[in-house]
């Protein structure tokens, strides 16, 4: 699970995106567990929190992948960073096998590393405003998905409750 983290160190740094950096590391890799390689972050300790832990996390890597995405990174690569979050936030919903899952998944870390590849091979083109547009549609609409899915769990869950008390 290194292998990723120390892959990412080779790679150059983005001057402008130096926050992302930051972020991803404390989603992903900032904690490790003494006497082993395994490392994880905020994503997999938020991700505890049922239904509510995975939205936030989801709305952290989509600020993320938007931010990326304002840089001009190609379609590809923008198409490949929303598989990743939506596929994090998808089998992380799953209580307890979601949260291994996030901690070797690392969605942040994958995305990130997609945006410094893009940037080594030089093919970063345009500033991609009309694919912005697209992504920020497609996340808001899973956010509201996902949202939807938790506020009828809770509704159910609430009207099971309600009928065992009367």
């Amino acid at each position: 699970m290194d292998n990723q983290q120390t892959s990412l160190d080779q790679l150059p740094a983005i001057p402008k995106l130096w926050w992302l950096d930051k972020v991803t590391h404390l989603m992903d890799t900032a904690i490790r567990i003494p006497g082993t390689n395994i490392r994880f972050g905020l994503d997999a300790i938020i991700g505890f929190f049922p239904m509510y832990g995975e939205l936030i996390t989801y709305g952290v890597s989509a600020t993320m992948v938007l931010a990326m995405v304002r840089h001009g990174v190609s379609g590809k690569v923008i198409i490949l960073m929303i598989w990743n979050i939506f596929r994090d936030a998808l089998i992380g919903a799953i209580p307890f096998i979601g949260d291994f899952y996030d901690i070797g998944h690392r969605a942040n870390t994958r995305n990130l590393h997609l945006l410094k590849e893009h940037y080594e091979e030089d093919k970063h083109n345009g500033s991609g405003i009309g694919i912005v547009l697209l992504v920020l549609a497609v996340l808001i609409g899973l956010f509201f998905v996902l949202a939807f899915v938790v506020f009828y769990a809770i509704y159910k869950l609430l009207a099971y409750m309600g009928g065992l008390l009367l």
